[in-house]
């Protein structure tokens, strides 16, 4: 059964459910409310007809000449009343009858001594009754529990029509709401099925409101990411096909020519010397690729540990120091006023990425490397930045993808490691160019706080 039909029919079941119970409710509170206001009247009725009779036996007026009329006694008299005056044997001498003689005979004849107290109300089931004792006897005031059943049902019964247009127009504007409230859910279906389909470009943004509108927006934005990733999955294995394929061919080209004598004397030694430095390019991709691969699909590749970045820069700088010292660039260090910043990261990895950054701004540099550590909004920020050309604002987007290459570029693989490394040690890495020209990267790290054991 489709979603849309499951909320109707489950609304439908709610609505009657809701209704039945609220008309049974509202069935023993109306018949409660009503033989409450009648027997209230009765008590006035049956008050001033006692002081009535009390006053004709007074003035010795026969009870046959007196009349017993009950309207006007009561405001809001519910249904009929009857009057049944009996004498002290029981006998019936005056009656006014809401009903027939033969229904009321049944009722046992009251005696002023079998009255247990005067002024008391009851209801048999049948018959509401109010006894009262006068001086000629008993009076008894009547009336059939049918009667005042029969208004509080025809009452019921409007409040039914009421409750039963009101249930349709609710049924009518559930439909309408549900109708609103799913076909953004048969949208959003037919979109996943695209990223199902692996149709990624084609997934439209659905339209829609509150925690579903937000859904929708996740399923147009992982779209777009997936197709993002899967952009970047093809240019990776073009280019890594492109960048192997280059020293495949002179190592191939070369190793035939010697086989085949093509190159004599020195060529030979010239051939075999790009042969080694092609096969160590390639093993350099591979080796890089490799680490990626584990980066990005292995978790126990990383053993983090409290990591002191002051520490973690200067053998950086220590281990680079022979490019430094070959091209005649100066590194200026700045720690600010923070001369113990620690974060949790794996040491060795952090360490490549920031050799992988610094070799990146030696190849660019012209004469100054700046390097600045701090505290920065509750984050350990570490910037490295050069006095060369910039980053181009085409290649900036896609400093970080993999076989992106700027100007003397090596693999294309180093600042994609760099960003891998650094965002699984819970950082984030950033690019950007300087006011006074040059390459900035910024590295930015949670603060690590130790904890004292008890």
């Amino acid at each position: 059964m489709k979603l849309v039909h499951q909320i109707n029919l489950a609304f439908a079941l709610s609505l009657i459910l809701v209704l039945s119970v609220t008309a049974v409710v509202i069935h023993y509170v109306l018949l409660d409310h009503f033989i409450g206001t009648q027997r209230k009247d009765m008590q006035s009725i049956g008050a001033a007809l006692t002081a009535k009779l009390e006053t004709a036996a007074a003035q010795s007026i026969p009870i046959e000449s007196e009349p017993l009329t009950v309207s006007g006694f009561a405001s809001a008299q519910v249904a009929e009343v009857g009057v049944i005056i009996q004498d002290s044997q029981g006998n019936i001498v005056r009656s006014t009858p809401v009903v027939p003689t033969a229904q009321y005979m049944g009722i046992a004849a009251i005696r002023p001594d079998s009255i247990a107290s005067y002024n008391s109300s009851s209801v048999d089931g049948q018959f509401l009754t109010e006894v009262t004792a006068v001086p000629q006897g008993t009076m008894t005031l009547i009336t059939p529990v049918s009667k005042i059943k029969a208004i509080e049902q025809a009452l019921l019964g409007r409040l039914m029509l009421v409750f039963g247009a009101g249930a349709v127009v609710m049924v009518i504007l559930s439909l309408f709401i549900t109708k609103r409230l799913i076909k953004p859910l048969m949208h959003l279906r037919e979109e996943l099925k695209k990223v199902k389909e692996r149709q990624f470009s084609e997934v439209r943004r659905v339209s829609a409101s509150g925690e579903l509108g937000a859904v929708a927006e996740s399923v147009y934005e992982m779209a777009g990411e997936l197709e993002r990733y899967n952009h970047v999955q093809k240019q990776f294995f073009q280019n890594a096909s492109h960048e192997l394929k280059s020293p495949l061919m002179s190592i191939s080209g070369y190793a035939e020519g010697i086989r085949d004598g093509i190159f004599e004397g020195e060529d030979i030694r010239k051939g075999l010397d790009i042969i080694m430095s092609e096969s160590g390019r390639m093993r350099n991709i591979v080796t890089e690729m490799t680490l990626l691969a584990k980066l990005d699909s292995e978790d126990d590749i990383f053993k983090a540990a409290e990591v002191n970045m002051k520490e973690l820069v200067e053998e950086t700088i220590e281990r680079i120091n022979p490019v430094l010292v070959k091209k005649g660039l100066f590194v200026h260090l700045s720690y600010g006023d923070n001369e113990s910043l620690t974060v949790y990261a794996d040491r060795d990895k952090l360490l490549q990425a920031l050799l992988n950054i610094v070799s990146n701004g030696a190849r660019h540099a012209s004469k100054h490397i700046y390097i600045q550590a701090g505290l920065q909004k509750g984050r350990v920020v570490l910037t490295v930045s050069d006095d060369g050309e910039g980053i181009s604002e085409e290649l900036l987007p896609y400093l970080f993808h993999r076989f992106v290459k700027g100007k003397n570029g090596e693999t294309g693989l180093g600042l994609a490691i760099a960003r891998a490394i650094v965002e699984r040690c819970g950082g984030l890495i950033t690019a950007g160019n300087r006011q006074e020209g040059g390459a900035v990267i910024s590295l930015g790290f949670p603060v690590h706080r130790k904890t004292s054991m008890a």
